[in-house]
């Protein structure tokens, strides 16, 4: 199977083209493939597959641990480098199919790519997150030895924004428990944020499905969309990440919905063939 690996911000995919729309993605393949030791290494897999009359391609985003995921801020961008890299598109302007809806991705002219990643979602059970009340913009996390404040939203996947003081650190310890926490039935990505300026945040996510990634695109805009609600950011704010910076603009507010802008680098890292039953062991 020919693969081509890319990044955006240190978010990783292996990309898979299927216009003849026949590879089958299984959680063992897929687990396979993002293996950093006895596979390729990814965050997840991308399968680009055939559009339908309203749409380019459609972007089958898996986890890597095989989980289906929804949306991909980063991948998507990747999607669309990819696609003219690999000669399947010489326009400016890509319609992509994803889970959660069709979305509108841009070339920019200093290279990078911008997504209109749609509206923001904040009504508990469209998030979801079990939260009474119109929002969940200050929704109480109750765990075992403390209890905190996270804004909750959807960016297409669910999402919960924790703000700190300090500059965030390891998201492993509570972002792995807040990712499973009962309060969201489909589990939760988890940002820990930092506001540096009204402009500018720091940030570090703990990815459902993935761990820790050195970005999350879908993640940026929903810190971007939370420090304007609740830590006082503009419409624009570029969000550092460890693996580099994204810029979101969010123009919107809870009675005026607005789309969310998330503009960021992809890049291919290398390409190459793999033989998946022999990666898989055969149970592929």
């Amino acid at each position: 199977m020919r693969f081509s690996k890319y990044q955006g911000t240190g978010n990783d995919f292996v990309m898979l083209p299927d216009l003849d729309d026949r590879v089958q993605l299984t959680p063992e393949t897929v687990r396979a493939l993002c293996d950093r030791r006895f596979g390729i290494g990814a965050d997840g897999v991308i399968r680009v597959a055939p559009g339908d009359v309203d749409t380019d391609f459609f972007m089958d985003y898996v986890n890597s641990d095989g989980s289906i995921g929804e949306m991909c801020g980063n991948g998507i961008r990747c999607l669309a480098v990819f696609a003219r890299d690999e000669g399947l598109t010489d326009g400016d302007d890509l319609r992509v199919g994803t889970r959660a809806g069709i979305k509108m991705v841009s070339f920019t002219d200093d290279g990078r790519v911008r997504v209109d990643m749609g509206p923001p979602i904040f009504i508990p059970d469209e998030v979801p997150v079990e939260w009474s009340g119109s929002d969940a913009l200050h929704a109480k996390i109750e765990l075992d030895d403390r209890v905190l404040e996270a804004t909750c939203l959807s960016m297409g996947n669910p999402h919960a924004v924790i703000f700190t003081e300090e500059t965030p650190g390891d998201p492993q310890p509570v972002g792995s428990v807040i990712e499973k926490h009962p309060m969201f039935p489909h589990g939760t990505n988890v940002e820990f944020a930092r506001m540096d300026s009204p402009d500018r945040v720091q940030m570090r996510v703990w990815e459902r499905g993935s761990g820790e990634t050195l970005a999350c695109g879908t993640g940026a805009c929903a810190v971007a969309v939370a420090a304007k609600l609740v830590a006082g950011a503009g419409d624009k704010v570029t969000v550092a990440l460890p693996g580099g910076e994204l810029e979101v603009e969010w123009a919107g507010s809870l009675d005026d919905e607005a789309p969310v802008f998330l503009t960021g680098p992809a890049v291919r890292s290398f390409t190459g063939d793999v033989n998946v039953e022999e990666l898989t062991g055969g149970t592929s």
